[in-house]
């Protein structure tokens, strides 16, 4: 399920206008008053992230197709369940009030991810595990 709703998001995004207009910074800069956050990040979304738009545009695009294909081929899955996470809790911060428990809910799912390394029971992480036991399967 999770994979498969990274993959729309990022075809949407990839089809639409998120990576030619400014959809991003105007979404943050809407929120930015309202937003209760610590000093760091604040200074971080207004001095960075909003005249770097189109570079966290792409990363935010390129992040959701990696955490798709690793969710669906159940490849690395504990590597991005955990980036599936920070993405899900930055969103959770941006997205304001709305889906506060959609993102929770996928906050939780991706810590799971990472505990049971979901790819080693269906996916390819299966063959990874058996021959090389590790952090990452």
């Amino acid at each position: 399920f999770l994979g498969y709703y990274y993959l729309e998001q990022a075809l949407l995004k990839f089809r639409g206008d998120y990576l030619s207009r400014p959809r991003l910074a105007a979404q943050v800069a809407d929120i930015l008053p309202t937003l209760q956050a610590p000093a760091g990040y604040r200074f971080f979304l207004e001095n960075v992230l909003i005249p770097h738009w189109q570079i966290f545009a792409f990363s935010i695009l390129a992040i959701e197709f990696g955490i798709a294909l690793s969710y669906l081929l159940g490849y690395v899955v504990r590597p991005m369940a955990l980036l599936g996470a920070f993405l899900s809790f930055n969103m959770l911060i941006l997205m304001g009030n709305g889906s506060e428990d959609l993102f929770k809910t996928f906050i939780a799912i991706h810590f799971i991810m990472a505990w049971v390394g979901a790819g080693r029971c269906l996916g390819l992480d299966y063959y990874f595990y058996k021959r090389r036991r590790g952090i990452w399967w």
